[in-house]
């Protein structure tokens, strides 16, 4: 699994096991994500995704191996650690706040960044405005900023979860099922309102919708019971007779 066309990797999983008394929820992983690239992680349920997403974002501590970011091992980093080195989460269940508007939120997610001396030393928010105006643009949720979060639909929520994640202009954006509970309609959307952050950070999205992973990911890691099944270039690995069978039954 070597970056692919000499890009760099921003991520380097090597050798990662989970295990939990007599379960081995990860077998030893490898997974590399190269710089500005859309990597979707699939598999069957109880494949082990979501344990190496936690694994990643330091939700879970691997048994062994090791977890690389920008060149340094951040295996045992916290998840705040990951966070301030240019790493950022959504989860599948969103944890934006219903009783502050659409624009708070995102304010919220940026002003997170700074130390409580810088904010007391701030004398405008301007800058920050032009910030999470761009944010609310990208994600067709301009025309409601000053809405309560939490009348907005759940696809929109969704939307906002994740302008909220790049409002910490991170270097990798780790993605659990963003498209679940979507209206098909909403899960185009979501694929085209996601293409251009491609310019400026690299994507990890853990998916069941298919079609969705096809749309928008240019490579592709396949896992079945904790193990890499495949992983490689999306048109090639989804067409491989080992992904067929672990993952598609065939």
């Amino acid at each position: 699994m070597n970056p692919t066309s000499g890009a760099s990797s921003v991520l380097e999983v090597r050798g990662v096991k989970k295990i939990y008394a007599t379960l081995t929820a990860l077998g030893g992983v490898d997974l590399t994500v190269t710089e500005r690239s859309f990597h979707g992680l699939i598999g069957p349920n109880g494949s082990g995704k979501s344990t190496l997403l936690k694994s990643i974002a330091g939700a879970e501590t691997p048994t062994e191996g090791t977890v690389g970011f920008l060149g340094n091992d951040i295996t045992q980093a916290t998840p705040a650690e990951r966070s301030r080195a240019g790493m950022s989460l959504k989860f599948q269940i969103t944890s934006i706040l219903p009783m502050l508007s659409v624009y708070d939120n995102v304010l919220l997610a940026v002003q997170a960044q700074d130390s409580m001396l810088a904010l007391l030393l701030s004398r405008t928010r301007e800058p920050l405005h032009h910030r999470i105006m761009d944010m609310l643009v990208q994600f067709r949720l301009d025309y409601r900023p000053d809405e309560l979060a939490g009348a907005l639909s759940h696809g929109q929520q969704q939307w906002l979860e994740i302008a909220m994640a790049l409002a910490r202009e991170p270097k990798l954006l780790l993605l659990d099922e963003p498209t679940a509970g979507m209206s098909p309609q909403e899960r185009r959307a979501t694929g085209k309102l996601l293409a251009p952050i491609r310019e400026r950070c690299s994507l990890l999205i853990v998916e069941h919708d298919l079609d969705f992973i096809r749309d928008i990911c240019d490579t592709l890691t396949v896992l079945d019971q904790g193990l890499v099944v495949d992983s490689g270039p999306t048109q090639i690995v989804q067409n491989s007779a080992k992904v067929k069978e672990a993952y598609f039954h065939a």
